[in-house]
């Protein structure tokens, strides 16, 4: 594979702000508002997971998203309108490598989980907006430009380092943009963070996320997300995780555009469970098409040049399969509502810093791991 000029490691800087299963399962009862969820959005029922995490099981509806005002006479789309065709002829059941799993949470018909996260309580919006905006970030793994309409990967889970004082996060990553110029980008992501500052503890938890020119919205913050699973939460808790030399475990994640609403989907594991979407009207660019994807590992935050998190395993690329972490089986969705394997013409290495992190990517066709990127490295912790 060949290495895209330095230019366009440049121009993902200008571009990329990229801010960007559980065992007990028990309801409890509420007794005050400490979720962050408006007064006017009742609660059906509230689930403790793990005996740590809360969700709220907040009407369909009712969701942050509806009080976004560009989302004002939305109407719910409960499932895609159609689906994408695959190419791959292999069956999930035959992977070596097991899934990693997100609690099961029961949230009635009608209802969909919201994580209580008493962050969103205690700290001041425009703090958590400057925190979610800070410009200092490394990258790692593979890039693409051209134009495609979805993703999909295996994303391998790990559960790097990142001081508990420091407002940084580390992900384990999938994202598609449409970028028009320096800071003029639209974008959604999914995948890994590990964000102390975000979530309270040092857990690897699945995100999503969307980007609008140099401001991410995670989940349900901003109101730009709607969900419809009642069944996935939105930050929760990853399990079990790879471990450095041992058993490894991985998340399968699937970006997609409804070719006939345009709103863009996002599905979870490898029975596909479709959790939500992000309307195209909040889109100023994405509103058809993509022209960038990335995948791979980032860092982010405040202390990312002084105090850097590990990224991945905390280990470098070049040390391959059960020491570093990777994204696998990556493939793009073209215009006919295919996936495809990216073309190797216009897919490459990307690297921001290459004392902390490295990325390398392969395209192997014949490869159970089809075309696929090992990442990471150790950061400050050396």
């Amino acid at each position: 594979m060949k290495e895209n000029p330095s230019i366009s490691v440049t121009i993902l800087l200008a571009y990329l702000i990229l801010a960007i299963g559980g065992k007990e399962v028990k309801c409890i009862r509420r007794e005050e508002n400490t979720s962050g969820v408006p007064l006017n959005q009742e609660v059906n029922k509230t689930i403790l997971v793990d005996g740590r995490d809360v969700y709220d099981c907040i009407d369909v509806n009712l969701q942050p998203a509806f009080s976004h005002p560009l989302l004002k006479d939305h109407k719910i789309q409960m499932e895609p309108s159609s689906f994408p065709l695959s190419i791959s002829t292999k069956s999930p059941s035959m992977d070596v490598i097991p899934q990693a799993q997100l609690p099961l949470i029961e949230c009635p018909t009608g209802t969909i989980p919201i994580l209580r996260n008493n962050r969103r309580v205690h700290t001041p919006v425009e703090t958590i907006d400057k925190v979610i905006t800070n410009e200092e970030h490394e990258v790692a793994g593979v890039e693409y430009y051209d134009v495609l309409y979805g993703t999909r990967a295996k994303i391998n889970i790990y559960n790097p380092m990142v001081k508990n004082n420091s407002k940084d996060l580390s992900a384990s990553w999938i994202q598609i943009n449409k970028i028009i110029k320096a800071g003029v980008a639209d974008g959604i992501g999914a995948g890994s963070w590990v964000y102390p500052s975000y979530s309270g503890d040092n857990s690897a938890r699945f995100h999503v996320a969307w980007v609008d020119g140099l401001k991410t919205c995670p989940d349900h913050d901003c109101g730009a997300f709607v969900q419809v699973s009642s069944s996935v939460g939105l930050g929760g808790r990853l399990k079990p995780l790879s471990v450095y030399k041992g058993p490894q475990y991985m998340i399968d994640v699937t970006i997609f555009k409804d070719p006939v609403t345009k709103h863009w989907w996002v599905a979870y594991g490898p029975q596909n469970i479709h959790i939500g979407y992000w309307p195209r009207e909040i889109f100023h660019f994405m509103k058809d098409q993509c022209n960038y994807a990335l995948w791979g590992g980032y860092v982010q935050g405040p202390t990312v040049s002084s105090d850097s998190p590990q990224m991945g395993s905390g280990h470098f690329a070049s040390e391959g399969l059960g020491k570093a972490a990777f994204v696998r089986n990556i493939e793009i969705l073209n215009k006919e509502n295919k996936y495809v394997i990216p073309d190797d013409k216009k897919f490459g290495h990307v690297t921001t810093n290459l004392s902390k992190y490295t990325g390398k990517g392969y395209v192997d066709g014949h490869s159970h791991f089809g075309v696929h990127t090992y990442y990471g490295g150790p950061g400050g912790f050396v």
